[in-house]
């Protein structure tokens, strides 16, 4: 009995033996070396894995970054242009720089200027909220639930809920314009937007489309496509589209004409000095005639 097994365990020593020098010479005739690069580049992104640079987190963005023939249309959005400059420096290349951008809420539907007519029971998810009551507790089908998905999407604490107007609200100083929360928005109103010199933009606050007597009637700072702005850009940086209109952040020169000519507040100016008392005095003036 005892010769048995000494044979069972001297057979299975052996048959594990040879298993290992096979595994070991398959490893070696399939091995695919890395590119050490991917490993260094790897080392100088943020860590975040937050997925914003459309790669599935850091260690594939470095691969990538290191395959590329060319770094167009390559962003790490958390670290931006200085650790894109140091991925440049480490393959050889020439660093692209890209225009910071930042995540706007494009909803301005305050507990005040959107009534709630209707309440909701049932799960606070977004998402839900969206499935089953469109409208949420208001009679705006397309703005903020404030049911927070964008909230649990961020990974770096940058949005919050308001606990006054129930909106979603962007963190200047924490965003880093991953894009999280604008996948997590069912109702699509937050946007990657130019943060713009001094971290000044301007932004139509609204993505209603209906018709203006209705978007107004749902909420009382709903953009109801009347065209003054359009009229009042010599830049060609605003279109109306569906009743609604648009700022194009790349043709804006932040000139502020088109949010003295709304009459409903919807276009928003962020960051801006006071307006002199004659311009406030021109906007009145505007808004009655």
């Amino acid at each position: 009995m005892n010769t048995m097994i000494i044979y069972s365990i001297i057979s299975l020593g052996a048959i594990g033996a040879i298993g290992s020098v096979i595994l070991y010479a398959a490893s070696q005739k399939f091995r695919v070396d890395e590119d050490p690069r991917i490993a260094e580049v790897q080392e100088a992104l943020p860590g975040a894995n937050c997925g914003g640079c459309g790669y599935p987190g850091c260690g594939g963005f470095a691969d990538a970054c290191v395959k590329a023939a060319s770094p167009d249309g390559l962003l790490c959005p958390v670290g931006g242009n200085a650790v894109m400059s140091r991925i440049a420096a480490i393959l050889g290349r020439e660093a692209v720089t890209d225009t910071p951008r930042i995540a706007v809420v494009r909803c301005n539907g305050t507990c005040e200027a959107r009534p709630r007519i209707n309440t909701y029971n049932g799960a606070l998810n977004c998402t839900i909220a969206a499935s089953l009551c469109g409208n949420g507790e208001t009679g705006c089908s397309f703005g903020c639930l404030g049911y927070g998905d964008c909230v649990r999407a961020c990974t770096f604490g940058a949005i919050r809920i308001n606990p006054d107007t129930r909106i979603a609200e962007v963190d200047e100083e924490k965003c880093t314009s991953c894009g999280a929360c604008v996948k997590a928005c069912p109702k699509n109103i937050i946007e990657l937007r130019k943060k713009g010199p001094k971290s000044r933009r301007i932004y139509v606050s609204c993505i209603n489309k209906d018709k203006g007597g209705i978007a107004r009637k749902a909420c009382a700072n709903a953009c109801i496509g009347c065209s003054k702005c359009l009229k009042e850009c010599a830049f060609d940086a605003i279109t109306i589209a569906g009743n609604l209109a648009y700022i194009d952040d790349a043709k804006c020169r932040l000139c502020r004409k088109c949010s003295i000519t709304c009459p409903t507040g919807a276009i928003h100016e962020l960051n801006f000095p006071p307006r002199k008392e004659k311009e406030k005095d021109t906007a009145v003036a505007t808004i009655h005639a």
